[in-house]
């Protein structure tokens, strides 16, 4: 409800003078509507240090704004920035047929070829096989078909079982409960 084109711009006026209101006359209607010029300035100094307050707290206001969209646009990039890395691993060449939950290994070949291996690297030294290559890392595959660094795997699985605790505390009946509100 907004009535703002109802409301008067003047820079300190004062209220229409009526000498009979509601019908009762008054007793000296000059002393009532007598106002000194200390009173109007003392009312327009009130109402400039009204709009300057008015106009800092907008701004407080737009500022917590700013900075949400500076956050959002920042987990925007992240969010990209994760999926063009989880694409660019799904196209690495690999002889396998990839499962949620394995774990695969990174390799550089000399000809700078990247391609997945299931063999680790601890396990190539093992197999005293001469197989030049580079190791770039180790990734798991997860089930919504991102890919987690293998340093970063014990987090991601203390992460989502926090979020299937909390899931887990969530009334079946949510849905009934917010049609009641």
């Amino acid at each position: 409800m907004d009535n703002s084109k109802d409301l008067s711009t003047k820079a300190a006026a004062l209220v229409e003078r009526n000498v009979q209101p509601q019908g009762i006359l008054l007793n000296n209607p000059e002393a009532v509507g007598n106002v000194s010029q200390q009173d109007l300035i003392a009312l327009a100094t009130e109402i400039e240090k009204a709009d300057n307050f008015v106009k800092l707290n907008a701004c407080n206001k737009l500022q917590i704004i700013v900075d949400q969209i500076r956050y959002l646009k920042t987990q925007a990039e992240n969010i990209l920035t994760e999926a063009d890395w989880n694409m660019k691993l799904h196209h690495v060449p690999c002889n396998f047929v990839k499962r949620p939950g394995h774990i695969y290994h990174l390799y550089q070949k000399e000809t700078g070829q990247l391609y997945f291996s299931m063999i680790s690297p601890q396990e190539w030294v093992a197999s005293k096989l001469r197989v030049v290559q580079i190791y770039k890392g180790s990734y798991r595959l997860e089930h919504d078909q991102s890919w987690t660094p293998l340093e970063e795997t014990d987090k991601k699985n203390k992460d989502t079982a926090l979020l299937a605790e909390l899931c887990s505390n969530i009334p079946r009946n949510i849905s009934k409960s917010m049609d009641s509100m």
